[in-house]
């Protein structure tokens, strides 16, 4: 009886799957049609004319030959393509996509069909998005559509894959620049009902328990308030905790301290190192991969992902054998193992994918350009440029970088992989530009959180449970920029002060956005021949080196080999220290002493020696607790600059100035930039003991760390490695029976592909 059931079962899935195939091919062949209708290039017909049976015959095996020849002609085409820069693969796929409509027409039995190769992309494009579509509609009817086609990638994966531990992996995906009250305003506004079902979120707020304030106080206003809404009730599953950064709250600085476990010497985004006469970039390629040699040097270990791991989409590799879309190995993009775009090929390679994101591009850059043209026709304030190339890297961050990483995770979890760490760089760039409470940034986070749902489905389905923790790197402080208040730039400030020549057309000072660079390494741009661009380059003479980390500012003189004093400097330059901190935009200074070894300047004169700022904080006490420890720790690194200049801070609204132009910016203190979130699943051990706080980059290292080992089972030493692997465990039970290659999107969003493995140097 039992057998009869299971029989019974499978011939009808076989039904279904026969069925929808002959319904997606039909729809493909009435497309094919009313495209030869619509398009003067493309016909179905001879010459002369023919039947409407024969010509429906004739689209009929158009379109059974194309979606023939794209099942099985083209991964392969695709494969041979790795080494092409990853956005010309994305349109690249286009014009492959219209040589195979090409072919299939050419080969079609009734030697009709004609088209232009100029409209058979066209054709090809509109095809494959058309049997996307209609391959997922059918399959929302199918509840279990979805689960079989992960089951069916996962079971591919242990057959081919190394075997596969039992024990819990963990995944961490990191929400770059989403701080830890504006993922809570969020929950509350019910914009992120994934991670509100996480926390058990009650109606109109938050849970008991999870904090809806960082320990200091720190609140970033809501620029468009949106009152309380419904979130599922139901118990939690995850806690929520507020961490805090150094003083260098950037992500160069926050995911080295992650991933390697040292933010030591990264005194900023960018800095400027004498001995070496250069400007170091955290989001550079070149740069990226030096900090990360640095932090291997350092602390003797490869990092969090050595065993077992993958980095997807970050500036570093934390040690992982599985590398793409990282910033670090870009530069060497050349060698088979250290392909950094590998994510981008095994995305693009499926024709399907690549229309749906071109699609959705295009979309993100007219969104952008309305938003853009409605804040300038309301005169919104603050407001800051946003022509140019940003709507495309705009749409780059929030659509392609989203996209593959997503993907990239979802064939992690299906390989079983031990360790993982991805960036979603989306918010973080548009807050940049449309501020971290504005309504633009509150729409990506309602697509963050869809993602982060289809991660949460895809480990239902890997071969190893998982455990998924959530971060920030830091967060994003408000306020309008150093040049639109006082018209003038931090650069013509210290040039003021220095008794030298200002311009009366204030310069504006390049954004650090994070996507910037990752869209270079895409294109597969090499990094500028000086290593710094013209307002980085360093001047000869007493001319001084001004550089912007957000509302972080640094001034060096390279022609001093050394960290100047004040001494040295007030004899070198008697008003400059005194102009800037007697400046309403500055909130502090920190140079070296020659008496007290390093001092804090402030307004009227005030100066407080490093030593005593735990009884007389001065102006630090309005940056908060932790103020303090952190300007101590970064005046003992090496490259700390002639003179670190902190923007003014108003705690009552938040707001900060940046010196860059952004209106939501991080990289030194002052309001909710300094407080990113943690958000950890409850059978993992409390990341604090009660009463304590979370400081550093370097101590989420440590947490992440002990987590790991929670879950690890014996080791075993590898050749070649300076730490052990996890020895390898039984396999979970396989599912009964494969799916068939071809399986349509799952109901909640498209299939994804399968990331090639790639093996870092």
């Amino acid at each position: 009886m039992r057998w009869a059931v299971v029989r019974g079962v499978r011939w009808r899935r076989i039904a279904v799957r026969v069925g929808r195939g002959l319904t997606v091919w039909a729809v493909s062949t009435v497309t094919l049609l009313v495209l030869a209708g619509l398009l003067p290039d493309f016909r179905l017909q001879s010459a002369g004319g023919d039947s409407a049976t024969r010509t429906a015959v004739t689209a009929a095996c158009g379109a059974g030959a194309f979606a023939l020849l794209s099942a099985l002609v083209w991964p392969l085409l695709v494969r041979l393509l790795l080494l092409v820069p990853a956005l010309v693969l994305g349109v690249l796929v286009f014009f492959l996509n219209g040589s195979l409509l090409l072919l299939a027409l050419r080969v079609n039995p009734s030697g009709r069909a004609e088209v232009a190769p100029e409209t058979a992309v066209v054709v090809a494009a509109v095809m494959s998005a058309v049997a996307s579509a209609t391959g997922g509609a059918l399959a929302v009817r199918d509840d279990d559509a979805y689960r079989r086609r992960l089951a069916r990638l996962a079971l591919r994966r242990r057959r081919t894959g190394p075997p596969c531990a039992t024990t819990p992996g963990l995944v961490c995906v990191q929400l770059d620049g989403v701080g830890h009250d504006v993922l809570v305003d969020a929950v509350r506004a019910g914009r992120m009902p994934t991670v509100a079902r996480w926390l058990g979120a009650a109606p109109g707020g938050l849970p008991l328990g999870v904090p809806g304030q960082p320990p200091d106080g720190v609140r970033v206003p809501a620029r468009n308030p949106a009152p309380p809404a419904p979130a599922p009730e139901g118990p939690a599953t995850h806690t929520l905790t507020a961490w805090r950064t150094d003083w260098s709250s950037q992500t160069g600085a926050s995911q080295l301290g992650i991933l390697h476990g040292s933010t030591y010497d990264i005194p900023a985004f960018r800095w400027y190192e004498k001995e070496r006469g250069e400007v170091v970039v955290c989001n550079r390629p070149t740069s990226a991969a030096e900090l990360q040699r640095r932090a291997v040097e350092r602390t003797g270990d490869d990092g969090l992902l050595a065993l077992d791991g993958a980095s997807r989409g970050n500036l570093f590799g934390g040690g992982a054998a599985e590398q793409a879309l990282v910033l670090s190995i870009a530069a060497r993009r050349r060698g088979r193992g250290t392909r950094s775009r590998a994510g981008y090929f095994a995305y693009f390679s499926d024709p399907a994918n690549a229309v749906r994101t071109a699609l959705s591009f295009g979309a993100e850059v007219a969104r952008e350009i309305g938003e853009s043209l409605t804040a300038r026709a309301r005169g919104q304030r603050p407001r800051v440029g946003r022509g140019g190339l940003y709507p495309l890297v705009r749409a780059f961050a929030t659509v392609v970088e989203r996209d593959v990483v997503v993907a990239a995770v979802m064939g992690d979890l299906l390989a079983g992989r031990t360790a993982v760490y991805a960036d979603l760089v989306a918010y973080d760039e548009v807050a940049h530009h449309s501020g971290p409470c504005g309504a633009d940034a509150a729409k990506v986070l309602q697509r963050l959180d869809r993602s982060l749902a289809l991660i949460e489905r895809a480990a239902e389905h890997a071969p190893r449970p998982y455990r998924l923790v959530v971060l920030s790197d830091h967060g994003q402080s408000p306020g309008e920029t150093f040049h639109a208040r006082y018209g003038l730039t931090l650069a013509d400030l210290v040039r003021a002060g220095c008794g030298l020549h200002v311009p009366r057309r204030a310069e504006r000072t390049r954004s650090g956005a994070e996507a910037r660079n990752a869209v270079r390494a895409a294109l597969g741009r090499p990094d500028p021949a000086d290593g710094a661009t013209p307002r980085e380059r360093p001047a000869h003479g007493t001319e001084p080196v001004v550089l912007a980390s957000g509302n972080l500012g640094l001034v060096s003189f390279p022609d001093v080999p050394h960290r100047m004093s004040r001494e040295e400097i007030d004899a070198r330059h008697p008003a400059l220290l005194t102009t800037l901190a007697d400046h309403p935009g500055i909130g502090f200074l920190l140079v070296r002493s020659e008496r007290h070894g390093g001092v804090v300047l402030g307004p009227h004169g005030t100066e407080i020696p490093l030593a005593d700022l735990d009884e007389n904080p001065g102006p630090l006490e309005r940056f908060g607790p932790g103020a303090a420890d952190a300007v101590r720790r970064t005046h003992g690194f090496p490259h700390t600059a002639d003179i670190m200049v902190n923007s003014a801070y108003e705690p009552e609204d938040g707001e900060v100035l940046a010196f860059e132009e952004q209106i939501g910016s991080h990289g030194g203190l002052g309001g909710a930039q300094s407080h990113p979130f943690l958000l950890s699943p409850l059978t993992l051990s409390p990341p604090v003991a009660p009463g304590e706080e979370l400081v550093g980059a370097e101590q989420v290292h440590h947490l992440l760390r002990r987590w790991l080992r929670e879950s690890d089972g014996p080791r075993v030493r590898v050749p070649g490695s300076r730490t052990a692997e996890p020895a390898a465990r039984e396999q979970p039970e396989e599912p009964e029976e494969p799916e068939e290659a071809g399986e349509p999107e799952g109901p909640d969003g498209p299939e994804e592909p399968e990331p090639e493995r790639e093996h870092a140097a």
